[in-house]
């Protein structure tokens, strides 16, 4: 009975109204409190980090892992770790600002020693050959918040970086917790040391009414000039 009310235009369009004011979502407060509080709640990392995206990042990172010989990884924004069961790394490192993720990481990889999780407060001086960002910098809404992950991301990296995001700072209506950065800006400003010497476009590109399974994200791997 439920979804025939649904499928009823003015019925279903009423019923989701009064929904909305007897349960309001909650306001928005800041971007560490946005992904504590969706963890606690039982929610996910989102779509990018599931089916056909987190593959293609899968396809993507594996085979740059391989072919650099790369042997130890970090990233910043573990999340809920399903898309890290797509990768395919020596030795990893997981950061997250959620305890509710990261205790879910280590019960999911617990019988693998190659990874780890940790609280980012707790990222310290710890470094690796190559540090990933994968769908975190939109989510940076606070200007505080997200120069000090970039700063943090490119401190740990000893060879290179690979950001897979939206490289894109206009005005968009996104929801609350996303707001894209042109932070190739911010590279060339704060760390000219790395050079960007790969773009990959994004295999499934954003297509309207398809967001659980296309992205504006693209990759952008960056080497550190002494490397």
């Amino acid at each position: 009975m439920r979804n025939i009310i649904k499928q009823i235009p003015i019925i279903g369009s009423l019923a989701r109204s009064i929904k909305k004011k007897l349960f309001p979502a909650e306001a928005f407060t800041t971007s560490e409190e946005y992904w504590i509080k969706r963890y606690a709640q039982g929610g996910n990392s989102g779509a990018g980090s599931y089916n056909n995206l987190a593959a293609f990042k899968g396809e993507i990172l594996n085979s740059f892992v391989a072919r650099h010989h790369i042997k130890s990884v970090i990233e910043f924004g573990c999340g809920d770790g399903n898309q890290l069961t797509y990768f395919k790394f020596p030795a990893y490192t997981g950061f997250d600002v959620s305890e509710v993720a990261i205790n879910n990481c280590r019960n999911l990889f617990k019988d693998d020693s190659s990874k780890q999780f940790f609280h980012v407060s707790q990222a310290g001086s710890h470094q690796a050959e190559l540090t990933l960002s994968l769908d975190v910098i939109y989510h940076l809404i606070e200007d505080t918040t997200y120069h000090t992950y970039m700063t943090q991301l490119f401190a740990a990296s000893t060879h290179y970086v690979i950001i897979y995001a939206c490289d894109d700072d206009q005005p968009h209506h996104y929801a609350p917790h996303v707001k894209t950065r042109k932070f190739t800006n911010w590279i060339k400003q704060f760390r000219p040391d790395f050079h960007l010497i790969e773009f990959i476009p994004n295999q499934f590109p954003l297509e309207a009414g398809k967001s659980s399974s296309t992205s504006f994200s693209d990759f952008f791997i960056y080497q550190k000039a002494s490397a």
